[in-house]
């Protein structure tokens, strides 16, 4: 007595398929777009740290202005080298308490961090030449006197710089930028009395 018109029906089916499965695409798409976004954040904030952590090591560093050993021995050898350091063009302050040093002669290798009141290999004068406290450089103008004294502390198994010997002495600071200065004992030595005591410039 009543028809019934199939067509309408499965039209409806087919409707309510294609809805469950667009609802479904729009979830995982939001899921995955979250963490995209996440992801993004993190290498962003990871970027930027690493960024940061090479640009200190490039820009904040030091110089050595200059090395100039001492003898206050009679047999005339070099028992202190004195380093004259300053900061390098453009860089931020740096607190050379936290800055490590490596001596290294051939033979003997020896790390130590230095520090203001250190009256080991580091002796106690310690003092920047400037406006800063002990041990910080902050200006261009600042320069400090850094004296390793060889035998001392950490340096006990290190004799004395006779002519002719080479060493290298590496300076690291907490930021991690490094400087390398090679120094070697010219030969004759020149500007020593003859009670072993004077300087000479490396």
């Amino acid at each position: 007595m009543f028809e019934t018109n199939s067509d309408v029906q499965d039209r409806g089916q087919v409707g309510i398929g294609t809805l469950i499965v667009f609802i479904a695409l729009v979830l995982v798409a939001a899921i995955a777009a979250g963490v995209l976004i996440n992801t993004a954040g993190f290498l962003q904030t990871q970027a930027e740290s690493t960024g940061q952590e090479s640009t200190d090591q490039v820009a904040n560093n030091i110089q050595v202005v200059d090395v100039v050993g001492e003898s206050t021995n009679s047999d005339k050898n070099i028992n202190t080298l004195n380093l004259t350091i300053s900061l390098s063009p453009g860089s931020s302050p740096i607190n050379l308490n936290d800055t490590t040093y490596e001596y290294a002669d051939g033979e003997v290798v020896a790390s130590f961090t230095g520090n203001a009141s250190n009256t080991g290999v580091i002796s106690s004068n310690f003092e920047v030449q400037g406006n800063s406290g002990p041990g910080i450089l902050e200006e261009s103008g600042d320069i400090v006197n850094v004296p390793l004294t060889l035998g001392n502390d950490e340096l006990s198994s290190v004799g004395s710089l006779t002519a002719g010997d080479s060493v290298t002495i590496t300076i690291t600071t907490a930021s991690g930028g490094q400087v390398t200065t090679e120094v070697t004992v010219p030969d004759p030595l020149e500007g020593i009395d003859s009670d072993g005591n004077g300087e000479i410039l490396l």
